[in-house]
């Protein structure tokens, strides 16, 4: 029996993650799971100083990514960023109006969505898989 590449194995469920949600959401001005995991964060963090590094740890994403992601979503208008009054060189990243509703329209696809993915797994193979998935990230994490 050949020996399966946990590596391929997650990039084809990626793969097919990224078809499933954007298929699902993809229709609110080009909004991409990225987009709305994003929107999701920034909402549920709404009382709190949200910068670019934080969106890059939480994802685990590097700088020029989530810069590009948030130039797409400011010119979108679903965010913008505001001079931080301690330091105006930091910017803190805010939902808009647009941003907010956008958000909350999309968050019940992404719960539907969560429930595709966990349907047929008990809550002790739940709990299994992101203990192996944590394990997995410590392994690789820079």
């Amino acid at each position: 029996m050949e020996e399966k590449s946990i590596g391929l194995e997650i990039k084809k469920l990626t793969v097919l993650m990224k078809r499933n949600m954007e298929k699902e959401i993809g229709c609110y001005d080009n909004l991409t799971g990225n987009h709305s995991y994003i929107l999701g964060f920034l909402y549920v963090n709404s009382q709190k100083d949200i910068f670019q590094k934080d969106i890059e740890k939480v994802f685990s994403i590097r700088r020029s990514t989530a810069t590009g992601i948030l130039n797409i979503m400011e010119k979108n208008s679903l965010i913008e960023r505001v001079a931080c009054t301690e330091d105006s060189r930091m910017k803190k990243i805010v939902l808009t109006e647009k941003g907010k509703q956008i958000q909350k329209e999309s968050f019940e696809k992404i719960k539907k969505f969560e429930k595709k993915l966990k349907a047929n797994l008990t809550e002790d193979e739940l709990n299994q898989f992101f203990i192996i998935l944590d394990k997995i990230r410590s392994n690789i994490e820079i």
